[in-house]
């Protein structure tokens, strides 16, 4: 009985060739979207799950008491692993500090390299579950050592055994390689640790506070197999309170598990992060396979009448009204089978631009029984969501009133063809304006005013020893290469700001305000390379001996103190100095473009350290490519063996909406998709409503009707479902953007131009994919037609 069932099946869909193919195209353009985001959610979802033990492992985070709210950082003082280590040990198997991840240059021989890389205890391999390929995850017990990721090792010493060669830290640190470890996957909050070196090693050659006050590093602990997380957790809140007062800080774990996807914190309450993406393109998946569903469902209710006769056979010569319902779930499992096996087919093709537009390293996971499973079972349940109201809306024709002539559907047999129809549009211009509005956001932050000048800027950051020493030697013949038109110094890249301080003291004050402001430790050269503008007041001159205690403000911070007329106020820094106001600046966008600028004072000379970056504005009238060259040639001259490595700050501020950005790519390809389906649909049931009405059109041909007539009747309903699909969209994605605009606190607005222009384009595409069927049987003989009839 069932390979009668799927012979009846297969011989149905080769005799509506062309129905068949709307089906399985659709259905399988649906299937690959769906398939694509649960790669890329299944990809989210295990986030550092190859990590042993991910669920017991967490970060020690803060919640600190600042401008009268609550921020958390991920920030942590030397002397909190130390007490945790010290006073907690009961609850930690593994208590590891580490410094952030960033870039540090590796040399061996006449070869360097630019690889990011912490600065790790001894434990980190244990915790990190690295797999080692050559040595041992004890090797950071060595005080001079490192462990090299394989694709590292590759690159530093090719096919030879790296074990126990020496290499170079920055040109300053020797170490010796004791272990290679398997690269880490994409998909981990370390996937940028080419290397690890002892954390001991880090604080002798870059001297830091060691202290309570100084957040420089992370800490990562991993419970003991008795301990509890939220237990652990409250028992260190006060652990760095009762030592250090400042910000009232209370410290809590964050769970490994929860890093990726629940990152964001507002006044000290977790408030999702990343999940919110993955709850999206799950929505997202879920309706656009809906839409390819709502097409066979349409298609195969809308030709009921071409099987009413054969429904009516069939139980006329007894036929069972279950074994038609298991005909036609049959014939949905084929088509759905068959449109499954031609998206695994078109996600193979497209995932490598996939990846490339999603910044993953998706692979169809073969090997993976989960996989299977979740793929059989897709497939049934897509069988049964598509092939249910077919299989009993077919089965349940009376079989003695088709056999009198055509089944008749009454008026109301189109109404639920009617309702998908406006429920797929209502999806796809939905997903529409969603697009228009991730775009306007990004174009919004795009265009935001930076306070400095973007175009010709780049920094270098400073990593050798050579450079630092020689900074004004190599200065003076960057600016007389005529290669550039200014140069400059700075503690923190100009996108970037690092470091902030409470215990400022200015007038006015209250005694009682817990502050605390940015710090941009700089030379007299910085505001003229960077091109920032100058409100009040005058910017740092070496004419002026005593700028060596002076200060600049930015707008917010002018703001933040209250001050009406800053220039010419004593504040006193943190550092017990005081300093005299020479100057306010436009605010500079130096963190993320979503939120206000940062509160930030601007000073002479780094009270901590020296400076980690050059600034240099290439010169407008020599092209950026000679400049490059000239500057990299005077670079070597100071150190040939280093890499040259800089950046354009252009570059580094597109960095700060690249994820939404990649969002919005996204989410536009699987509107068009969505809309494309909905269209495919459409043109499918234009075209069975067209010549369904033949005659009719044939005898209002005869008796006069024009061909615009007639397009107009044809094209009429259709465009009714559009426009109630219009205002039924416009409040649902009116709703869902105000909420997701209110997460950014600088955003666009919800203008009405964007409803309109989606509506209008939904309707234009309507009207095209309609008009071709109805233009089509417009134009056709009606001679042929009536007497075909």
């Amino acid at each position: 009985m069932l390979k009668n069932h799927f012979q009846i099946a297969w011989r149905s869909l080769l005799k509506n060739k062309w129905y068949s193919a709307l089906n399985i195209g659709g259905l399988a353009i649906g299937i690959a979207v769906v398939m694509s985001i649960g790669l890329w959610v299944y990809d989210e979802l295990t986030f550092d799950r190859h990590i042993k033990n991910h669920d017991r492992i967490a970060a020690v985070m803060q919640h600190s008491e600042i401008d009268g709210g609550i921020e958390s950082w991920s920030s942590q003082s030397y002397q909190v692993g130390l007490e945790l280590r010290n006073n907690f040990g009961s609850y930690f198997k593994h208590v590891v500090m580490s410094t952030f991840t960033q870039g540090y240059i590796l040399s061996f021989n006449n070869k360097a390299f630019t690889k990011s890389g912490n600065f790790m205890e001894a434990a980190a391999p244990q915790l990190l579950s690295l797999t080692m390929l050559k040595g041992s995850q004890e090797g950071l017990k060595n005080p001079s050592s490192i462990l090299l990721s394989e694709t590292a090792a590759k690159t530093l010493f090719g096919d030879v055994n790296p074990i126990g060669k020496v290499l170079n830290i920055d040109n300053k640190m020797p170490v010796n390689v004791t272990g290679v470890y398997q690269d880490l996957p994409r998909n981990t909050s370390f996937n940028e640790l080419d290397f690890i070196a002892p954390l001991d090693l880090f604080v002798k050659n870059y001297p830091r506070n060691i202290g309570w006050i100084n957040n420089w590093l992370e800490v990562f602990v991993e419970l003991d197999d008795k301990a509890d997380m939220s237990a652990a957790s409250e028992a260190i809140k006060l652990a760095k309170l009762k030592h250090h007062t400042n910000f009232n800080s209370r410290l809590f774990l964050h769970p490994l598990s929860k890093w990726h996807l629940y990152s964001d914190f507002e006044n000290g309450v977790n408030v999702g992060g990343q999940i919110r993406f993955v709850w999206l393109f799950s929505i997202i998946g879920i309706f656009v396979l809906l839409l390819a569903s709502i097409n066979f469902i349409n298609l195969s209710t809308a030709r009921s009448e071409k099987r009413a006769r054969e429904v009516g056979v069939r139980k006329a010569i007894g036929s069972a009204r279950q074994q038609l319902i298991a005909q036609f779930f049959t014939e949905s499992f084929l088509v759905v089978f068959l449109a499954f096996v031609l998206s695994i087919l078109l996600v193979q093709l497209s995932l490598a631009l996939f990846n490339a537009i999603a910044g993953k390293e998706l692979t169809i996971l073969w090997t993976k029984p989960v996989f299977w499973l979740v793929c059989i079972g897709f497939i049934f349940l897509t069988t049964l969501v598509s092939g249910s109201y077919p299989a009993f809306y077919l089965s349940s024709f009376n079989p003695v009133k088709v056999l009198k002539g055509t089944l008749k559907g009454g008026r109301f047999a189109a109404v639920p063809r009617k309702v998908l129809v406006v429920i797929q549009f209502t999806v796809s211009i939905t997903l529409i304006i969603a697009t228009i509005v991730v775009y306007k956001q990004i174009q919004f932050a795009k265009n935001r005013p930076v306070g400095y000048n973007l175009n010709g800027l780049i920094t270098i950051p400073i990593k050798t020893p050579e450079v630092r020493t020689n900074y004004d030697a190599f200065k003076n013949e960057l600016l007389a290469s005529s290669a550039v038109s200014g140069v400059s110094k700075s503690e923190c890249s100009v996108t970037n700001m690092w470091w902030s301080d409470g215990g400022f003291e200015w007038k006015g004050k209250d005694p009682n305000f817990q502050d605390n402001i940015y710090r941009g430790a700089i030379d007299h050269d910085f505001g003229e390379t960077v091109g920032w503008k100058i409100k009040e007041g005058r910017n740092f001159s070496t004419k002026f001996p005593s700028d060596s205690t002076a200060m600049i403000l930015n707008e917010a911070a002018v703001k933040y103190m209250g001050l009406k007329n800053p220039v010419g106020e004593k504040i006193k820094a943190y550092n017990g100095r005081y300093y005299t106001v020479i100057g306010v600046v436009k605010d500079l966008v130096s963190q993320s473009l979503y939120k206000p600028s940062l509160q930030t004072i601007y000073i002479l000379g780094n009270p901590y350290g020296q400076a980690n970056f050059i600034n240099v504005r290439v010169n407008p009238d020599m092209s950026v490519n000679k400049a490059l060259l000239k500057i990299e040639a005077i670079f070597k001259n100071y150190h040939s063996s280093t890499p040259s490595e800089y950046s354009f700050i252009d570059d580094e501020f597109a960095e700060k909406y690249e994820a939404e950005e990649r969002i919005g790519n996204l989410a536009g390809i699987f509107a068009m998709l969505a809309v494309f389906i909905s269209c495919l649909g459409l043109f499918g049931l234009a075209s069975f409503i067209a010549e369904q009405r033949t005659k009719e059109i044939g005898i209002r041909k005869v008796l006069g009707a024009s061909v615009a007539n007639l397009w107009r009747m044809l094209s009429k309903d259709f465009v009714v479902l559009v426009i109630i699909s219009c205002f039924l969209a416009a409040p649902i994605a009116y709703l869902y953007l105000k909420d997701w605009l209110s997460d950014y606190e600088y955003h666009t607005e919800l203008s009405w131009w964007i409803f309109v222009a989606a509506g209008a384009g939904a309707l234009v595409l309507t009207v095209l994919t309609v008009s071709f069927q109805a233009i089509k049987a417009a134009v056709a003989n009606p001679i042929k037609s009536l007497r075909t009839e």
